[in-house]
Formats: structure tokens, C-alpha cells, sequence
């Protein structure tokens, strides 16, 4: 036995997810065990039931990227099949929570289901740790404000634009990321320049105006920004949804070919206006409004509200 795991999907890798790993990180470190996590590629649901399959918040490599910054040594990603999914609570544990990845201590939250159709729990899961010699380690939920921190919650927020709240839950800013594309070049031209994002991601901030910070993906800069998602109501645009951001710090260089957009507080809906001077006038007002966000905040942590104590 070589490994603590954590079992999951970790889709978000949200202030729950992170407790599991904390834990799995302790066991390793006291046992002299390599901190394990094992995920699953695609979502279970999109399998059994993909009618119910929710749209995840994160990739699969952003999940590595996330699960490998907070500690975890080994991912295991496992092909979730057809097969897969008609593995017994035993079968899954033995072939391979044992059999593959060693295990000698797991770590799951009280509601871990497991096996074809869902047919273990926590208790299976110590039966079958007392039968194949690793400990069980169960963990509470993660509440924030009295409310379970979830990735269906999470996701719920950020649909609805309150990425207040999910940066919350998830404890850092909710991000899209991708390349730098051309746009209509409208922005340019009649009212503020802007870098438009071109997104793979399945969850998106509802339409509107947001105060974000925008990362240059292959470099190390960075700026303060407001991001617009929406359908350019104003100049009477195609049905295409974009997602245009306006650097408020200087570029001074080329501008970036990809991009990470940190999405931090919602400052309005996205309406038409009369004319391109009209939104022109709003756009200042809304980076007026970020600037004054970013001057109350900087340099302190806007996380630090999170009841990190019960995290």
C-alpha cells in the first residue's frame, strides 16, 4: 500500500474539494504515502445518464493543473465506460482503488457513492477498506454562510452572474481562458479597444459587465480589466455570444495571443444603448467603478472573507 487517495470529480476543485486533499495531504505526510487523487474522464453522468449531465466548470487538464497546485503528487484519470460503470462496489475497490493505485488510506465526503448504479456508500467503502486493508477517511461538507459548498451551487451562481458568490465557494476567482481572436474591430473604431476571447468553456458568466483581472496565458503579465459577455445589443450584431475585455493597465508590448479572464464582481446588465457615444460614455463609467473596486482591495486578498477555519 502505497498511495491516499481521494475519489471524485472534482469539477471546480472547489473549498470541499480542497478539505479532501488537506486531508489526504496529512495522512500521506504522518504515513510516509504518496498524496493521490483519482478523477474520471468523462463525467460519470455523461455515461449513465447524459441527458442529466451537468456542464462542468472546469477541463480536465485545468482540474490537474488545480488538484497538482494544492499538493496532490499522483492523478489518476479514470476512462469512465460503459464497463466502467457496471464495476461492483468490490470490483471497483479491488481491481482498482487496490489492484492500480495501492491504496493504504481514502479519502471521500459523507455522501461518496460508488459502483454500478450507485450501489456503495461510506459504509461499503470501510467494509471494504477492513477487507482489503486500507483505512476510510470521511469528511464533512464544506458550508459557506450556512449554505454547502457545491459545484451544482457554484455553477448556479455563475449562471446567473453572482461570480461574487462562486469566487466564494470556490475559494479564487472564476476563470475562462483561451486564445485572442479579432473581433468585428467596431470596438476600435467608435468606442474602446478591447481583447476578445475565444472560449471552449461550458459554463459562462450570464450576459452582462464584469470587473475582472486578465493574465497573459504564456507570460507573466497581467491587468486590471472589465470583460463584457454578451451579444453587442448596440450595434445590432449577429446572434454570436462574446466575451470582450478592456485593459485598464497599460499594454505596453504586443498584444497577448491567449488570455485568462478572472471574473471578480458583476457591475450590470448588457442593454443597448441610443449610440456607439452612449455606450462609449457607460463603458468609462463602468471602468471608473473597477478602478474604485481595485483601490479599495488591492493590495489585501479579496478572499479573505472565507471562513477559512471550517474549510
Amino acid at each position: 500500500m502505497n498511495t491516499a487517495l481521494t475519489i471524485g470529480n472534482f469539477d471546480g476543485v472547489h473549498l470541499g474539494h480542497r478539505r479532501l486533499i488537506r486531508k489526504v495531504l496529512e495522512i500521506a505526510d504522518a504515513r510516509v504515502l504518496t498524496p493521490a487523487l483519482m478523477t474520471f474522464d468523462p463525467h460519470p453522468t455523461r455515461v449513465v445518464a447524459p441527458e442529466r449531465c451537468p456542464r462542468l466548470l472546469t477541463t480536465l487538464e485545468q482540474r490537474e493543473r488545480l488538484v497538482r497546485a494544492e499538493g496532490i503528487e499522483l492523478i489518476d484519470v479514470c476512462p469512465f465506460t460503459p464497463e466502467t460503470a457496471r464495476f461492483t462496489p468490490e470490483e471497483f475497490v479491488s481491481e482498482i482503488v487496490v489492484g492500480r493505485l495501492g491504496a493504504g488510506a481514502v479519502v471521500v465526503g459523507r455522501n461518496f457513492r460508488f459502483g454500478h448504479k450507485a450501489a456503495g456508500n461510506v459504509d461499503t467503502l470501510r467494509e471494504l477498506g477492513a477487507k482489503y486493508g486500507f483505512d476510510t477517511q470521511i469528511v464533512d461538507e464544506v458550508t459557506w454562510r450556512g449554505t454547502t459548498v457545491s459545484s451544482s451551487r457554484i455553477r448556479s451562481f455563475i449562471l446567473n452572474g453572482d461570480v461574487s458568490r462562486g469566487c466564494r465557494m470556490l475559494g479564487r476567482p472564476y476563470v475562462l481562458e483561451g486564445p485572442v481572436v479579432h473581433g468585428h474591430g467596431i470596438g476600435s473604431k467608435k468606442t474602446v479597444p478591447t481583447l476578445n476571447l475565444a472560449t471552449t468553456a461550458e459554463v459562462l458568466p450570464a450576459t452582462g459587465v464584469y470587473i475582472t483581472r486578465t493574465f497573459e496565458t504564456s507570460d507573466s503579465r497581467q491587468w486590471r480589466s472589465v470583460t463584457n459577455v454578451g451579444y453587442r445589443p448596440t450595434f445590432n450584431s449577429d446572434d454570436r455570444l462574446t466575451v470582450e475585455t478592456f485593459l485598464l493597465d497599460p499594454l505596453e508590448a504586443d498584444a497577448p495571443r491567449a488570455i485568462r479572464v478572472q471574473f471578480l464582481k458583476r457591475l450590470r446588465e448588457e442593454r443597448k444603448f441610443e449610440n456607439p457615444e452612449a455606450l462609449k460614455a457607460q463603458i468609462l463609467r463602468d471602468v471608473k467603478r473597477s478602478q474604485s473596486y481595485f483601490r479599495r482591495l488591492e493590495p489585501r486578498n479579496i478572499y479573505t472573507g472565507i471562513d477559512t477555519s471550517r474549510t
